[in-house]
């Protein structure tokens, strides 16, 4: 008989010190929690031990998406009410969804002013329209593109579970935030959360990583806010994914179809990365084709992976679709992989590893 897969099957515990609200001391100084999916053993390790875990041959695999500061406020242009803005997607230059509060104030023919400091000139958002999820459409006047502005004026989106306070908006903690939420080799512009198994990673492990003949390749694919979102319907098979934009490369298709072919290993860092492989292969007969497209790929138990041998990720959300895929990739079968990702879960809480975003590390071997 078939095994129904529930939303609770995916909930655990977590104390709430326990989610890490500022970044490490060093980018490569958070933790390692090594799960081998073969025999279910842990091994506790520092950031740095990853090399020990790596062989010549492998193609270690990571999103470069770059964060932008999407985050903006402003006032309405009536009333002088405040609003915080959330850019969510682009459509075209000046046209944005976004996502609004308060939203019930943001109704359509609503001007809202996003700048009026002297240095810049005055931008104003009006909203266009509303769609189902309750986000606006906006679209930008009095500059040329919003987004040259959003460096002077944006702050970096974090995480609802990383807080901040109004006083730490111009602090150097949200300089730290503008530095350290993003990863060293981000490129293109278009995340609203960062593919965070990449933060642990500096400029000179990365050379360590080469120097040892290891590949290392990169994939893009724009995070969105729906990565935070819990799933909310019973059963996992009722949940509506939400949509990313991705670009897979020629040289890291080549490069990967290639190690898979000679046998050599594909290292995901991330969900995100594990997505973009994934939903190309799915349509490809298990190969890669450089391209670039939207998924709304949902990888949960059980789950056949076509490229992925390994992966490196944080500790991810109860309930979210994110843990529902680490789950899905410990172990075959439809609960194995759960039970062996909530064991390591909470083993990671025992030994009091920060978790999130901001956490420590996780290798599926």
């Amino acid at each position: 008989m078939a095994v129904t897969m529930r939303t609770a099957d995916f909930d655990f515990g977590l104390p709430q010190e326990l989610i890490a609200q500022t970044p490490a001391s060093r980018r490569d100084a958070s933790r390692l929690l090594a799960l081998h999916r073969g025999s279910g053993r842990i091994e506790h390790r520092q950031f740095p031990d990853v090399l020990k875990f790596l062989r010549a041959g492998d193609v270690l695999v990571l999103n470069n998406s770059r964060v932008i500061p999407a985050r903006l406020r402003g006032t309405n242009a009536n009333t002088g009410g405040e609003f915080e803005l959330l850019l969510l997607e682009e459509n075209a230059v000046n046209d944005w969804w976004a996502m609004l509060r308060p939203a019930k104030r943001a109704r359509p023919g609503t001007q809202i002013i996003i700048s009026r400091e002297s240095e810049f000139p005055e931008v104003r958002a009006t909203v266009l329209d509303k769609n189902d999820e309750g986000h606006r459409r906006l679209l930008f006047s009095g500059i040329e593109n919003i987004v040259e502005l959003l460096e002077s004026i944006g702050e970096i989106p974090l995480p609802p579970y990383i807080r901040r306070t109004t006083a730490t908006r111009k602090s150097d903690l949200a300089r730290l935030d503008r530095e350290r939420y993003q990863t060293v080799f981000a490129q293109p512009a278009g995340s609203v959360a960062a593919p965070t198994a990449g933060l642990h990673f500096t400029e000179s492990l990365l050379n360590e990583i080469r120097a040892r003949g290891i590949e290392v390749r990169f994939v893009t694919l724009h995070v969105g806010l729906g990565t935070f979102a819990p799933v909310k319907t019973e059963t996992l098979s009722a949940h509506t994914m939400h949509e990313e934009r991705f670009e897979l490369s020629e040289e890291t298709a080549k490069a990967i179809n290639a190690a898979k072919h000679e046998g050599r290993r594909i290292i995901a860092v991330g969900t995100t990365t594990v997505r973009v492989l994934e939903s190309v292969a799915a349509e490809h007969e298990s190969k890669l084709v450089a391209g670039h497209g939207r998924t709304r790929i949902f990888i949960y138990p059980p789950r056949n992976f076509r490229i992925v041998d390994a992966l490196l990720t944080n500790f991810h959300l109860p309930r979210s679709t994110l843990l529902m895929l680490v789950s899905a990739f410990a172990a075959p079968g439809v609960m194995r992989g759960r039970d062996m990702i909530l064991a390591a879960y909470a083993e990671a809480v025992r030994e009091r590893y920060r978790f999130f975003s901001y956490g420590d590390a996780m290798l599926i071997l």
